[in-house]
């Protein structure tokens, strides 16, 4: 059996959900444990990485 395609166009709500509040500044930050420690500074790093856009924060300790 074939997939079936959707043939309406998207609408703009659809196309850009979540995005206009990172826009404006209110992201949804998670902790990303892939990568705790910097080698060059010798300190402990906390990367926080945004759900709805994957921007990225870092924080030292």
């Amino acid at each position: 059996m074939a997939e079936i395609l959707p043939f309406r166009k998207p609408k703009a709500s659809e196309k850009h959900q979540g995005k206009t509040l990172c826009r404006s500044g209110f992201h949804k930050w998670k902790v990303d444990k892939g990568k705790v420690f910097d080698v060059k500074q010798g300190k402990l790093v906390t990367v926080y990485r945004c759900e709805r856009c994957g921007a990225v924060k870092n924080e030292l300790r």
